[in-house]
């Protein structure tokens, strides 16, 4: 238990904790462990995990549109704070940073001259406009706004893709989530459960996308692309 820290999770003036030792948290957010389970160190989520302060079912429902705990700590693990050590983040950011390069650089090119650029000027670009990338946010949510910071060093032009997708009532909960990470627009909760929703994203990533839903859905949900 000496590795024992709280990861937090805070929206809308509301707190979220849970027990984590930190070093499967790290690997927990870096992909090199999959089961949340073995991450968090009691089945419970907190408002306040010092005092033992229990998060009520109702605010569990209402931020996660769920009470699983298993889901909740998979949401606060990879969107909220987690402590780790200056090595770990500093692992982290460049880790984080090749990804938002990667993303750039597989889904944009220069409008100039219709070009892709090269992983190397891109990464060039992000030193000079001084871009601090965040270890614990999603790669795909950070892109937007460095673009934007880097466009007028290094010009970029995206092909966005537009889609409506249907998550079934059993998928609902479970799928939420990953529909965050992919540029949620909005969301419309069925009477039957199910969730019909609308993203965009960079086209270059709807491989990726279409393999993350079919798998949390077991193809069954409608995926329709504009």
């Amino acid at each position: 238990m000496s590795k024992t820290v709280i990861a937090k999770y805070s929206i809308n003036g509301e707190e979220f904790e849970i027990f984590v030792d930190s070093d499967m948290a790290y690997e927990y957010i870096t992909g090199k462990r999959k089961d949340p389970l073995s991450v968090i160190q009691t089945e419970e989520i907190f408002k306040n995990a010092n005092k033992g302060e229990r998060q009520t079912q109702e605010k569990l429902k209402k931020v996660f549109n769920t009470t699983d705990v298993l889901q909740i700590a998979d949401i606060i693990l990879k969107k909220g704070e987690v402590p780790i050590t200056t090595e770990q983040r500093h692992k982290l950011v460049e880790e984080k940073r090749k990804q938002i390069i990667n993303i750039i650089a597989v889904n944009s090119i220069d409008p100039r001259t219709n070009a892709p650029h090269t992983p190397t000027r891109i990464e060039n670009a992000l030193e000079q406009a001084k871009i601090v990338v965040d270890p614990f946010k999603n790669a795909n949510e950070q892109v937007e706004a460095i673009i934007k910071k880097i466009n007028m060093i290094l010009p970029l032009k995206f092909a966005t893709a537009h889609v409506e997708v249907q998550i079934p009532a059993s998928y609902a909960n479970r799928c939420y989530g990953a529909l965050k990470q992919y540029g949620l627009k909005s969301e419309e909760w069925q009477n039957n459960g199910s969730l019909k929703a609308t993203l965009e994203f960079p086209a270059g990533l709807k491989q990726e996308f279409f393999d993350k839903i079919n798998g949390l859905t077991k193809g069954e949900a409608q995926i329709n692309v504009s």
